[in-house]
């Protein structure tokens, strides 16, 4: 279910990819945990980095008025950081994405959306440093594309079609 796509470069500095195990945490309106690979963010009126349906990130990444996308910085650890005027030997910190990981990612309920749910079949989720401890890795300017593998799907139709032949 979980399987890695291929990750594709976009160009937007607030795509991120996840290469490896790990999931973004984003919070509802109603303060619950979901849990979420797409990471195709942009940001809201007052600043907060949120996913394309508006849920904010959780660790409070928030970009100040004045600072422009091709600012942005997201490292392969998470951080997220702002270049002002060319001082690239003084980032300014804007905040930590942060990631998370879980025993059993196949017992995680669907919730629609792209958005995942923590059950007790996928055991309570694992905070972690991306690239530490076996957590993926995070890729900015890029998102995940689609696991599906095309071949092996048309072979399973074809397999299922005669079957109901036989």
């Amino acid at each position: 279910l979980f399987l890695n796509g291929t990750v594709q470069q976009t160009g937007n500095s607030l795509d991120v990819a996840i290469e490896g195990d790990g999931f973004f945490r984003v919070e509802l309106p109603g303060g619950q945990m979901r849990y979420t690979r797409d990471g195709s963010f942009k940001t809201d009126s007052a600043g907060q980095l949120v996913t394309a349906d508006g849920y904010r990130l959780s660790g409070g990444v928030t970009i100040q008025p004045g600072i422009t996308n091709d600012m942005i910085n997201i490292g392969t650890d998470g951080s997220v950081t702002a270049v002002q005027g060319g001082n690239t030997s003084a980032p300014q910190s804007l905040g930590q994405l942060i990631v998370v990981k879980f025993p059993n990612p196949q017992g995680l309920s669907a919730e629609g959306s792209n958005l995942y749910a923590e059950t007790a079949a996928s055991g309570a989720e694992v905070q972690g440093t991306p690239g530490v401890d076996g957590m993926g890795t995070l890729r900015q300017h890029s998102l995940e594309g689609s696991n599906v593998e095309v071949v092996n799907e048309l072979i399973a139709i074809i397999s299922a079609q005669r079957a109901y032949e036989i």
